[in-house]
């Protein structure tokens, strides 16, 4: 949800900032870098529900479908995200990049963590993944929030 709502406010940012202002961009930025930020408590917060009730996880073939589809499209959204907003100078999508990239992590750790559990019985393989995550998003976010800050 947050990848597709971060989506949303920099499509919407691209379709109205015509003029290059900065306010609107900065903005922009600012939603985009709180909404990744945002991750780190649903991430966390999932990861310590999951385990204090004992869910591990279980393979269905719809959710390793879209872990699949997932792993193979969010690398090319993320590589093109952030060079475009990289030659564009657009730094709220070079933020929402962050976001697929963070999305494309879930995802191969999900994937990862179904075939640990299936295949060598390391139900906790799940949880690793989820601090590696969530350090991932913890630096990128402040990194953006850097960056807001020096843009001018």
């Amino acid at each position: 949800m947050v990848e597709l709502l971060s989506g949303f406010v920099v499509w919407s940012h691209l379709r109205s900032d015509l003029t290059g202002s900065m306010k609107p961009g900065r903005r922009t930025a600012s939603i985009t870098a709180g909404l990744l930020l945002a991750l780190l408590p649903a991430i966390g917060l999932g990861a310590v529900y999951s385990y204090e009730s004992g869910l591990r996880p279980e393979a269905s073939p719809l959710g390793v479908a879209i872990a699949v589809g997932a792993v193979a499209i969010m690398p090319y959204l993320w590589l093109q995200k952030r060079r475009i907003g990289r030659e564009t100078r657009c730094l709220p999508l070079s933020i929402d990049a962050a976001e697929s990239a963070t999305c494309f992590f879930m995802s191969l750790a999900l994937l990862l963590g179904l075939l640990a559990e299936y295949l060598f019985g390391l139900w906790w393989a799940d949880y690793l993944a989820t601090a590696v995550i969530l350090l991932f998003v913890a630096r990128e976010g402040t990194e953006s929030y850097r960056e807001i800050s020096e843009w001018i």
